[in-house]
């Protein structure tokens, strides 16, 4: 087996635990670097996360998700099934050290520090989609010919003005135009009168989530990689020459190195290798609706917190942030939040004749940083963490990644990201 010039071998068979865009990601470009891969997930491609979620591509406003805006809210405020921020009562230890954790990093000067942080790998995130496109996967991005940030007033638009003059002073290039309501509306007929000022954000994309993760699958699949469905990893041990992966199905397999992909799950495995940040599931939900004038890009109402899509002939609308088990089953609550919040803010929409009803839970950290990198055990890695951003930035992750397993070397761009911070 080849040694890297820091001595650690270089792994020649790599199990991917997870099926979401960041585990199939890393799995892609482990087998550009001619690792054999096999992904393995408890369900199957996409059935997380990566399906329902709004797809934007959005590396401008890929931000920590602790924001002084959160504190705003106040306790009353969480507490409230309605509120698009839900942090249901719990006794939980795990739980409350979440909360207590990110409450802190809710300040300005906490935002700015991650904020830089966030700056080198949300540079890289579109020409790695690019990268996967000129690879042979059979998807591709779209781009938001209009990414309209719609607002009642102007007075209101001027929280994203001030975000956006903070992402350009951490480094990060955004590029986007103010306009009226009647401006918007213009360019974008799904809006209602309601909608009084908005900004339009360029160079951005987005994709069908679940399309484009299953067509990365089939290229992995293509390309020689095993894809396991409906197997649950219970247990990653290293094993001194390499690790052992077992299931509750009964299966235990060795392969040189594992990853840990597994999004809201991933301190299962990861604890045991000194992972200690508590991964908490920030549970969004979505739905599809037909809608008289298809958006040519997402539509976003920050004010509500609802993110709109559109795939095909109709519109996926997403919103809400609960911190809540993953396991936990739909909330017709929060579908019904959603629906009152935006149905004075679109046009046209059909709002309650619903289709493809979901709830998916993004991992959030304290610190609104992803885990990505090598663990205690120099065979065991983990990339996961990344909140909101998952899909925008998963591309990026599995390339820095695979670089980091095969070279022996950090990428500067995840130093920030160490999993054992």
């Amino acid at each position: 087996m080849a040694i890297t010039p820091s001595g650690l071998p270089v792994p020649e068979r790599v199990a991917v635990v997870g099926a979401g865009m960041v585990g199939l990601a890393t799995a892609w470009f482990l087998q550009e670097r001619g690792v054999e891969v096999t992904v393995i997930d408890r369900e199957g491609v996409a059935a997380g996360s990566s399906w329902g979620n709004a797809g934007w591509l959005t590396p401008g406003i890929a931000t920590p998700l602790p924001e002084p805006a959160v504190l705003k809210y106040g306790l009353r405020a969480v507490l409230s099934p309605s509120s698009p921020v839900y942090v249901p009562p719990s006794a939980d230890p795990g739980f409350l050290k979440f909360v207590a954790g990110f409450t802190r990093k809710s300040t300005a000067k906490a935002w700015k520090q991650a904020m830089g942080r966030l700056v080198p790998i949300n540079s890289m995130a579109l020409e790695s989609f690019d990268l996967l496109e000129e690879g042979g996967v059979a998807a591709r991005t779209h781009e938001a010919k209009s990414f309209t940030a719609a607002y009642r007033t102007a007075e209101e638009r001027e929280t994203l003005l001030e975000e956006i003059e903070h992402i350009r002073a951490a480094g990060q290039p955004i590029e986007f135009s103010a306009l009226t309501g009647d401006e918007a509306r213009a360019i974008e007929p799904a809006l209602s009168d309601a909608i009084g000022a908005a900004i339009v954000l360029h160079g951005q994309r987005y994709v069908d989530p679940g399309g484009y993760v299953h067509a990365l699958a089939d290229s992995v699949a293509e390309r020689g990689g095993k894809i396991l469905a409906g197997a649950t990893v219970t247990d990653i041990r290293d094993t001194g020459r390499g690790v052992s992966v077992a299931t509750a199905e009964g299966s235990v397999e060795q392969f040189d190195a594992a990853v840990a992909a597994t999004g809201a799950w991933l301190g299962r495995l990861a604890r045991e290798f000194g992972v200690k940040r508590v991964v908490q599931a920030g549970r969004g939900y979505s739905f599809s609706v037909a809608i008289e004038h298809v958006p040519n890009g997402p539509v976003y109402f920050p004010a509500a917190r609802v993110a709109c899509t559109p795939l095909g002939d109709r519109l996926r609308v997403a919103g809400m942030m609960e911190f809540r088990k993953p396991e936990a089953p739909l909330d017709e609550r929060r579908i019904s939040a959603i629906v009152e919040a935006a149905r004075p803010l679109l046009a046209g929409a059909d709002l309650d004749e619903r289709q493809d009803e979901w709830v998916g839970s993004r991992p959030c950290t304290t610190d609104g940083l992803p885990l990505i990198g090598m663990t205690r055990s120099p065979r065991v890695f983990v990339a996961g963490g990344h909140g909101m951003w998952g899909i925008t930035l998963g591309p990026a992750t599995g390339r820095l990644l695979a670089e980091q397993m095969v070279t022996g070397t950090v990428p500067e761009a995840l130093r920030p990201f160490s999993p054992l911070r």
